[in-house]
């Protein structure tokens, strides 16, 4: 007898594209089948990051910077036709026996099926809802911006910037035994959401100075000015903002020579320096989901949208202050996704 030939397709996938600035669409694409260490994944949630995401939308990518600025499984180029994003929750329909059938996160934009290798995928823990785990990429850079300033227990440390990455990393320094953290935001509607979290909320207004570490991720610079004023002599600030292609001014004068400040970057496609010779981005994205096993962070679940919706709601959803809005794949809209 003769062997069928190899299968060479899994179907079809819908996924979101941005086809211009503002203006993105549903389009249909093939599907390969899988090969040897690759899996297919049918999409059950995912995530619509209001930072990197919305610059993308709207086309406000740097040229000097977009190899930089691209996502795993990007496809296309800025300013579009491009296809990006980077939460995605989905279930193995096919693949390895120890993934088969199980909830992984995988960096991946916006698709409601897709064929990836195996080691690209994360497993969800358990006890981590489906809902919940999308936010696994914004901790592992809230993360690596802790470690990137070498947070300490017993520091007195504020973030600036109440979204969704500085939610989490004041989440996270306030696991920090002894630590004395604040969350700092210009809305007074951001304290509900602190004291979810289990952290202080202050305005600027009212925020402690003399701080040994400052995250600022606000996003503007105003908060970048705050987050210097309120750092304490030879104090670091971490900048885990992005912005783009928008010039912001640096207030580098009053205090910051007297107090000797020290001003550094973070960002989430290198592992911070003193853990990169031990961790790699995966160990990193996987105590990222651990540590959501944690409910708190519910609190920064702002709404969802159907992945068919996407086209229409993404304009409001990339130029909107929200938290984190979730997007329900079809198995999954209308209803609550758990474990």
């Amino acid at each position: 007898m003769t062997a069928p030939p190899p299968e060479t397709t899994a179907g079809t996938a819908r996924a979101f594209w941005i086809a211009a600035p503002g203006r993105g669409e549903i389009r249909a694409e093939p599907l390969p089948a899988p090969a040897p260490g690759q899996v297919l994944l049918r999409a059950l949630a995912g995530a619509v990051s209001r930072g990197t995401e919305s610059l993308v939308f709207h086309g406000r990518v740097p040229p000097a910077l977009a190899a930089e600025m691209r996502c795993p499984f990007q496809a296309g180029d800025f300013p579009g036709p491009v296809k990006y994003g980077y939460s995605l929750v989905a279930r193995v329909e096919r693949g390895p026996p120890a993934l088969e059938g199980r909830r992984v996160f995988v960096l991946h934009p916006h698709q409601d099926r897709a064929v990836v290798p195996a080691d690209a995928c994360r497993p969800v823990p358990d006890a981590v809802p489906t809902d919940r785990a999308v936010l696994a990429a914004n901790a592992e850079t809230a993360l690596n911006a802790l470690w990137d300033g070498a947070a300490l227990p017993g520091q007195r440390i504020t973030v600036v910037g109440g979204g969704v990455v500085g939610c989490l990393a004041a989440w996270l320094a306030a696991r920090l035994p002894g630590a004395e953290v604040e969350l700092v935001d210009v809305e007074p509607a951001r304290a509900s959401v602190a004291a979810r979290l289990g952290v202080p909320f202050r305005e600027p207004d009212g925020a402690a100075g003399g701080r040994d570490l400052v995250l600022h991720a606000s996003g503007t610079p105003e908060g970048l000015a705050t987050a210097l004023e309120l750092a304490g002599t030879e104090a670091t600030v971490v900048e885990a903002s992005w912005y783009g292609d928008r010039p912001v001014p640096a207030p580098l004068g009053a205090g910051f020579h007297p107090k000797r400040l020290r001003l550094l970057s973070s960002q989430v496609g290198r592992v911070a320096p003193a853990q990169r010779p031990r961790w790699s981005p995966a160990d990193r994205l996987d105590l990222a989901l651990r540590l959501l096993e944690d409910p708190r962070p519910d609190a920064l679940l702002d709404g969802a949208t159907g992945f068919g919706e996407l086209p229409v709601a993404m304009p409001r959803l990339a130029s909107g202050r929200g938290l984190c809005h979730l997007i329900r794949y079809r198995e999954q809209e209308g209803t609550e996704c758990t474990a």
